[in-house]
């Protein structure tokens, strides 16, 4: 028998946080893009993960990332959907579509194709929002690395799990 489908690495660090959002009293969302749903199936792993994951949102292409997280079409077509620019507006979509407090997008180009010189393979960017509209927009870009396309798909979930994080 299986005691966990994902790395224990990855389970460890869902199952921080989890307790710790739930000791908190907050509710999270993830809007994943080349992480696929690994980060909402990394906190379901969690026995109790139901107090603290309230959706994900898997937006893989960019219709989905406009349809479902209202991600507007000219930041996909200026800056293009492995950007700050799109992280953040996916992040607020999932706030904005959800009851959670705290909100993790992910968006990069885990290859082995679709990189460029400006965004190689590896490239992925986060961003984190919060429900309290004080908040100011959290977002980051992370360059892995040409490490082979799960290893970058490992990588971004464990950084996607930290900002979930209190």
């Amino acid at each position: 028998m299986v005691d966990a489908l994902l790395p224990d690495e990855i389970v460890a660090l869902a199952r921080r946080v989890v307790e710790e959002n739930a000791a908190a009293g907050r509710r999270v969302a993830v809007a994943e893009s080349c992480t696929g749903g690994l980060v909402a199936a990394a906190l379901t792993e969690i026995a109790g993960s139901s107090a603290v994951l309230d959706r994900g949102f898997v937006t893989y292409s960019n219709k989905a990332k406009q349809e479902l997280l209202g991600v507007p079409s000219d930041i996909i077509e200026t800056f293009g959907a492995v950007s700050i620019a799109c992280v953040w507006a996916m992040a607020q979509g999932a706030i904005d579509r959800s009851d959670a407090d705290v909100a993790v997008a992910i968006s990069g180009i885990a290859g082995p194709g679709g990189g460029t010189e400006l965004k190689p393979v590896g490239t992925v960017v986060f961003a984190r929002a919060r429900r309290d509209a004080d908040a100011e927009p959290e977002g980051e870009r992370r360059d892995f690395g040409d490490l082979g396309r799960s290893e970058i798909r490992r990588q971004a979930t464990l950084a996607a799990l930290e900002l979930l994080l209190p």
